[in-house]
């Protein structure tokens, strides 16, 4: 029976901090009271709850439980209902077997670490923890797929990736200081809306808003007219897609042949200016990287750029690079050369000024680091070397022992066995659909913890029903959130849904590790043992300090903020010989003499324009934009009533622009057909002029709905923009993600539409 409840529990979703009550047959919510610009999202957990969606028994592959041949995955499989005893009993027994017969390089612990807000029910970290120290550990991913090139090539130029994106410009010195913002990408607030582990208070649209009040001028540089919100009131250059690095070249050009560049800045915190002056100079391949040479490529007028290079020397000029650019081929370039760019402009290190690596493409950013720790939960020792970058996985399980290059490092891919998933789906987030399908029929046994039938869920082989976030006690925090969260149960578990951490206590338990893996504590008793070492420190500081149980009463505390110091950079800036950077110079590389040893020619050892192996072709003339979506994290709660308010027949919806619609005879609301070589998908046309021509942008997260009956490559009727992603790495240097940017055609749709089953559990007995 659900759980009555009278009063509101205070929440927490990486969207933001809430309270919910539960009705008795919907969720009420309610955003919190300090939040200035609460997010929509919040909205999808009310018909959440009780979707028919949720799992509510373990469940088995019929096949593979028959262990009859053959056994290749489908998403129309048959499973078998189990009761817990029985399917732990056989989980355990696979277990021991896989670590008996392979050992644990033999096992990839999956998992995407945003399935919640909360920092002990964290399924990521749950997974991580049981594989190693039940098992000594297992084949892991480095990096992330919203990140995979700029975790990699910033420590190369200038430090790392936390320190570059978190603790730095803060949105407190753009709104008083800052007078031009380069926003390559934009600044979405769709995606500052969300930050690992939960945001009490949006401020990014009032800090745009009383910058531009100042006078300060925000540049809106992206396909997409509102990639920028209406508060900055930015100048939208729409720019063709993957030519950023041309525009920053042609700007920077225009800094050295006009002498505005900073010469002292250079020479005393950079190195490797002068081979890179050739490059921009055009000294070696007799093509200077001046505008009207980046005009040809970009599609801005010669004029403006180079209005606009003489416009940055004048103020405080910023320099972001948006997520987005870093998401394609050759990602890394756009990151490098917008820290050229700022440095040739001499402001790094200045308040509001300089290079703020992805500065609004997640809640984290712009905003003070806490003064004290948040409650992490320890994940044991790995004790399994192998490793792949996370979106290598179909590489890695198609390609067992396989050379890779990475990051100046020859590696090859494990031979998996099993694949262990708790939470997350990666057919949302990967690439090539089609061909991630067939990797996944590679293992002998895939293992998926969820709270209700994605993809994932549906492909795998034993299906363990976990307790969504808010039919759970946890402990939400971000370490740029000054509000510790309370987040209390709201109501009771669907079914016979577990928490992570039962179920593996009663996995370990089976395979004789459960005092290692529980340390005797229950999941209240962890809790309250997270939390001390926030409360210590703020203890030692002078702050208030309740005991647990009080705070679990006041659902929330306040914590202190960290001075806004502008991080590393202030203080090289400041004294470039006692604070010098974690680079191997010690300063900005513009040329990296480390990157030029690997010898990629994918990523040449200064910035350089490389334009894409994929452009637009007579066949496939539209370049399509695989963003983050606006109603969801994710493809979380797809489901959701907010998410699904926003499409259109309960299809997806794909943006156009008028010139492109008109051309193929389509009209808002049509079902149109997208498809390339890889794939096709349906969606619902919206026309708008906020769409720049020749692109075409379908957000992710719609769950894949493979057609009936097709074979090698299905029809997904639901709007997944990843059947038509390209499965490739952005250099051999990060072999990031390069799911952004590929190129397709588009046409209405006219057969009988099927009907959407993308949140129907599957067949089972």
């Amino acid at each position: 029976m659900d759980q009555a409840a009278d009063d509101w529990a205070p929440h927490s979703a990486h969207w933001g901090a809430f309270s919910a009550r539960w009705n008795g047959a919907t969720l009420d919510v309610t955003p919190y009271e300090g939040d200035p610009a609460p997010s929509p999202i919040l909205q999808n957990f009310t018909t959440a709850m009780r979707h028919k969606a949720r799992i509510l028994r373990p469940m088995v592959r019929k096949a593979w439980l028959d262990r009859r041949a053959p056994t290749e995955r489908t998403f129309d499989q048959k499973f078998v209902a189990c009761p817990w005893n029985e399917v732990l009993d056989l989980l355990a027994n696979e277990l021991s077997r896989i670590r008996t017969e392979h050992g644990a390089g033999a096992v990839y612990g999956g998992s995407y670490g945003w399935s919640s807000a909360g920092r002990f029910h964290h399924a990521q970290s749950q997974v991580h923890r049981f594989l190693n120290i039940a098992f000594g550990g297992y084949v892991r991913s480095v990096n992330s797929y919203s990140a995979g090139a700029s975790a990699v090539i910033l420590p190369h130029i200038i430090g790392g990736y936390e320190a570059v994106s978190r603790h730095n410009v803060t949105w407190d010195q753009v709104a008083e200081h800052t007078d031009t913002v380069l926003a390559f990408g934009g600044m979405a607030v769709k995606n500052s809306d969300v930050a690992s582990g939960g945001i009490s208070r949006h401020i990014e649209r009032d800090a745009m808003q009383k910058a531009a009040r100042r006078g300060a001028i925000f540049y809106g540089i992206a396909p997409l007219r509102d990639d920028m919100p209406p508060e900055a009131g930015a100048r939208w250059l729409p720019i063709k897609v993957g030519t950023d690095v041309a525009l920053m070249l042609a700007l920077a050009h225009t800094l050295l042949v006009e002498n505005l560049h900073d010469h002292d800045f250079l020479t005393r915190h950079c190195t490797g200016f002068e081979p890179f002056e050739r490059y921009l100079r055009g000294r070696d391949d007799t093509t200077p990287k001046d505008a009207a040479w980046a005009a040809g490529i970009t599609g801005i007028p010669a004029g403006t750029i180079v209005d606009i290079a003489r416009r940055l020397p004048r103020g405080r000029t910023l320099v972001t690079v948006s997520h987005s650019l870093q998401r394609a081929q050759y990602g890394e370039q756009p990151v490098w050369m917008g820290a050229v760019l700022a440095a040739m402009l001499g402001q790094i290190g200045l308040p509001g000024g300089g290079y703020n690596y992805a500065l609004g493409a997640l809640g984290h950013t712009g905003r003070r680091l806490n003064a004290v720790p948040i409650p992490t939960l320890s994940q044991g020792r790995n004790g399994v070397s192998e490793h792949i970058p996370v979106a290598r996985v179909a590489d890695m399980l198609l390609n067992p022992g396989q050379r890779f290059e990475y990051n100046g490092r020859s590696m090859h891919y494990p031979d998996i066995k099993l694949v262990y998933w708790a939470g997350g789906n990666p057919f949302h987030h990967h690439q090539d659909i089609n061909r991630l399908r067939r990797a996944f029929n590679v293992p002998q046994t895939i293992v998926v913890h969820e709270s209700a039938w994605t993809p994932m869920t549906k492909f795998a082989d034993i299906v363990l029903p976990a307790t969504m976030t808010l039919e759970r006690d946890d402990i939400g925090a971000a370490g740029t959130d000054p509000r510790l969260i309370a987040m209390r149960r709201a109501v009771d578990p669907i079914g016979e849904a577990r928490d992570d951490f039962d179920i593996f206590a009663a996995l370990s338990e089976r395979l004789g590790v459960e005092q290692a893996f529980t340390e005797g504590r229950s999941s209240r008793q962890w809790l309250a043992h997270l939390y001390e070492p926030t409360r210590q420190a703020l203890a030692a500081a002078g702050w208030d300090a309740p005991g647990f149980e009080e705070f679990w009463r006041r659902g929330e505390l306040a914590l202190p903020s960290a001075p806004d110091d502008g991080g590393f950079l202030r203080a090289f800036r400041n004294d470039p010989l006692n604070s010098k950077l974690p680079t191997p110079s010690g300063k900005i590389e513009i040329y990296s003499s480390t990157i030029a040893g690997f010898d990629y020619n994918d990523c040449p050892p200064h910035p350089a324009w490389l334009p894409s192996t994929e452009p637009p072709t007579a066949r496939h003339p539209l370049t399509m934009i695989a963003n983050q979506p606006a109603t969801r994290l994710h493809s979380q709660l797809d489901f959701g009533a907010y998410s699904q308010s926003k499409k259109i027949a309960g299809r997806e919806v794909v943006r156009l622009n008028p010139a492109d619609a008109a051309q193929r005879g389509i009209a808002n609301d049509d079902i149109v057909r997208l498809f390339n070589d890889r794939g096709a998908c349906l969606a619902a046309a919206a026309v708008t002029e906020d769409v720049m021509p020749g692109v075409i942008q379908l957000s992710t997260g719609a769950w894949y709905d493979p057609e009936q009956g097709a074979a090698e490559q299905p029809l997904c009727i639901h709007g997944n923009p990843n059947v038509l992603t390209r499965d490739i790495g952005t250099s051999r240097l990060a072999q990031g993600c390069c799911g952004q940017v590929t190129v397709v055609e588009c046409e209405k749709y006219t057969g009988t539409l099927p009907a959407i089953r993308a949140f129907d559990p599957p067949d089972h007995g």
